[in-house]
């Protein structure tokens, strides 16, 4: 499906016949997809992904990391992106509470996701990246103001999935593609109900020379 024109996608809907004060919540997500596929979501996931955020507003979403999988060039790979502000888990935690904040990004015109993980040997871990809609695929997703990756959304088993498709630096107006070996690799993100208000987030890397370096795997409940 292609995504819809982003003027489209910021524009409020009404529903038609009711009054004026009964809009929709933010469907810029929704609009990456089919009906199809979003119906097929359940009702707590799209509930989520269409939360209106403006002004001061924010999800929180709270938790605990499972499991982490670093192979050894996975832990070189974490280590290095911190240039970036450490996007990737930058050890093997597991057990550890987490929290995770989503608020509009009044720069950008989207979101910016905050994830805290906690370590008991550490001081915590601070994630955050902002999602954008705009770019070819319709979303996406920057580590910091220079770098990030363009992504695109599925529907897989009632689980809504994230899949980048290619990085790219940003300088100024210009954008320059970066090989995929240079890289993590391929991200694929699976956000996936447990049950009514609880859902498990997976992330993998999957390298194109070295297969999958990272994963990891936190479940969280809906706290507001």
């Amino acid at each position: 499906m292609r995504p819809q024109p982003i003027e489209s996608l910021e524009r409020p809907t009404i529903l038609q016949g009711a009054a004026p004060q009964a809009t929709l919540g933010d469907l810029r997500f929704r609009n990456l997809l089919s009906s199809e596929d979003w119906n097929a979501l359940p009702p707590a996931v799209r509930k989520r992904f269409t939360k209106r955020l403006s002004g001061t507003a924010a999800a929180i979403y709270v938790g605990e990391v499972i499991e982490t999988k670093l192979t050894r060039i996975g832990w070189l790979i974490a280590q290095a992106a911190r240039i970036a502000g450490a996007p990737l888990p930058t050890s093997r935690m597991c057990d550890t509470p987490s929290i995770v904040t989503v608020t509009e990004d009044g720069a950008g015109g989207g979101q910016v996701w905050t994830r805290l993980y906690g370590r008991a040997d550490a001081f915590p871990q601070v994630i955050h990246s902002a999602k954008r809609f705009g770019g070819p695929t319709g979303l996406e997703e920057y580590a910091a103001a220079w770098i990030g990756m363009t992504l695109t959304v599925h529907v897989e088993d009632r689980a809504l999935i994230f899949r980048s498709e290619h990085y790219f630096l940003k300088l100024g107006r210009f954008r320059v593609a970066l090989p995929l070996w240079f890289t993590p690799g391929a991200i694929t993100v699976t956000h996936a109900e447990i049950d009514e208000g609880r859902f498990t987030f997976t992330l993998k890397a999957d390298h194109p020379l070295l297969g999958e370096i990272i994963y990891q795997r936190a479940d969280f409940h809906d706290a507001n």
